[in-house]
């Protein structure tokens, strides 16, 4: 579902039919809602994202065919949870999440707020 021409959050979720996705991607909006105070909540490149005013997304998760993916566009926070995502099935800046039971809930929530804690650049 990459590339989702919905126009905001809530038509990009409504898009998805798996049952257990949607829960999940639900989760990771209401962590990203509640951890990224100031941000703004856009689509962007075809899936939610969050970005600081006027800035460049910083965050950004999208249903892919096989997985979930959460993307992290911040170098400086990558680097800094190094250790934590070794263990992680990653891309060039994203978790890819294949089964939705296994999202480490917890390290996005740390992810989110290791943003929150100032700016940064984007890549």
């Amino acid at each position: 579902m990459a590339g989702s021409r919905a126009e905001d959050v809530d038509g990009y979720l409504a898009e998805v039919a798996d049952p257990d996705r949607v829960t999940a991607l639900v989760r990771i909006r209401e962590l990203c809602l509640t951890r990224l105070g100031g941000h703004e909540e856009v689509m962007a490149y075809g899936m939610p994202a969050y970005r600081r005013p006027g800035g460049e997304p910083e965050i950004a998760f999208a249903n892919q065919k096989h997985h979930i993916s959460f993307h992290l566009m911040r170098l400086d926070v990558r680097e800094a949870f190094g250790e934590r995502l070794a263990d992680q099935d990653t891309g060039k800046g994203c978790l890819r999440f294949r089964r939705t039971e296994r999202i480490d809930f917890g390290l996005v929530e740390d992810l989110l707020k290791a943003v929150a804690a100032g700016p940064g650049e984007s890549c």
